[in-house]
């Protein structure tokens, strides 16, 4: 018996051994992502912006732009505390059900954030990671669709 909705990027099939994310919506078709199962590839590039905006802060400070040089240094803080915030987080499509440890449901911020779904699990190491799974947006008739995957 599956059970599947919507996602930001594709589908959520829910079976009763294991959660599987697609594209596509077809679940043989899992096999060919490309992402993998890490994001440090994401977080190197957000680490290399960080400190190019950390490095302009510090030289727009030395010569004396010290409004955008606190502009850098918010974003490059900001981008900081992201790539901490999310050294756990997994991109794996299968998740097996008997690894999952919890799973929470946030409700979105009307203009900022989108509802989704945090799913923590232990992998195939043993180290807990966090799978988000993001919700269609508003425009996308996202709380209609974000009630109905809350049923499920």
């Amino acid at each position: 018996m599956e059970k599947q909705f919507k996602t930001k990027t594709g589908f959520c099939h829910i079976l009763p051994d294991k959660i599987i994310l697609t594209r596509d919506g077809i679940i043989g078709n899992v096999a060919k992502v490309a992402v993998g199962k890490s994001i440090t590839r994401v977080l190197i590039i957000y680490g290399g912006i960080s400190a190019f905006l950390l490095y302009s802060a510090f030289d727009s400070f030395q010569t004396g732009q010290v409004p955008i040089s606190i502009f850098y240094l918010i974003m490059g803080l900001f981008l900081m505390y992201g790539i901490c915030s999310s050294f756990n987080n997994s991109t794996t499509p299968i998740i097996e059900r008997k690894d999952i440890k919890n799973i929470k449901f946030k409700k979105a911020i009307l203009g900022i954030t989108r509802s989704r779904f945090e799913i923590h699990f232990r992998d195939e190491n043993g180290k807990i990671k966090k799978r988000i799974i993001m919700l269609p947006g508003s425009i996308h008739q996202g709380k209609k669709r974000n009630r109905n995957s809350q049923k499920k």
